[in-house]
């Protein structure tokens, strides 16, 4: 997840609260975007494109941004598709991470998708092969709720 909202890299360990985040299920010709996680937590998983939501922006407009940020892309987000805690706990079971992840579907607009820091690997699937990823869990539940928001 890119962007910062406002919280340091090193504020998203032990947090005070969950952090809000975002993530969008970008919808093209009956494929989805995936994006190979670069980075800790998920380094190697493939997932949806996300980030932080920033102050002053609403939950559309994060999901945009982070999109285009993060993979180079636009879309235009039509509905909320799946709604996540991601919360992991460190050997002493204290909350080390909890985010609140609320998933977009999308309608793509333009873009291919490129590489960044924070994807490694780019790749538009059917939401059958979601299965046979390495991926975040519950990915592939993000992807049929998206497709039943905008059908291709």
């Amino acid at each position: 997840m890119s962007g910062s909202g406002g919280i340091l890299a090193a504020d998203r360990s032990y947090p005070a609260r969950p952090i809000l985040a975002v993530s969008t299920a970008v919808i093209r010709d009956g494929r989805i975007l995936v994006a190979q996680r670069a980075n800790a937590p998920g380094a190697g998983l493939f997932s949806l494109p996300g980030g932080l939501v920033e102050i002053g922006e609403t939950l559309a407009e994060a999901a945009a941004r982070e999109l285009m940020e993060e993979v180079g892309v636009v879309a235009a987000p039509i509905g909320l598709c799946s709604a996540r805690d991601i919360i992991l706990r460190d050997g002493d079971d204290r909350v080390e991470r909890h985010f609140v992840v609320l998933s977009f579907a999308a309608r793509w607009i333009s873009g291919e998708g490129t590489v960044s820091p924070e994807a490694a690997a780019i790749r538009w699937i059917r939401p059958d092969e979601a299965a046979s990823l390495p991926a975040t869990e519950g990915l592939a539940k993000v992807l049929a709720a998206a497709l039943a928001l905008a059908p291709p």
